[in-house]
């Protein structure tokens, strides 16, 4: 079963954001604002019951959701 928390958006957003990318610079990469970058980053923190996001990287992370490597 291929179920996924995040949306590909949610997961495009926290692949670039462990890159060390900006919000703003999300924004720019993806085509939309620095408002609907942080609803993303918010929607992902919310699924996955954390506060923080690093605490979502971390999760994220461990799930496999994303990587840190290069893509």
């Amino acid at each position: 079963m291929n179920s996924s928390i995040l949306t590909l958006r949610e997961k495009e957003v926290f692949s670039l954001l462990v890159k060390n990318k900006t919000t703003k610079e999300i924004g720019n990469l993806l085509g939309i604002s620095e408002k609907t970058v942080r609803n993303h980053i918010s929607n992902a923190m919310q699924k996955l019951e954390v506060k923080a996001r690093t605490q979502a990287v971390i999760e994220l992370l461990k799930l496999g959701e994303i990587s840190l490597e290069n893509d």
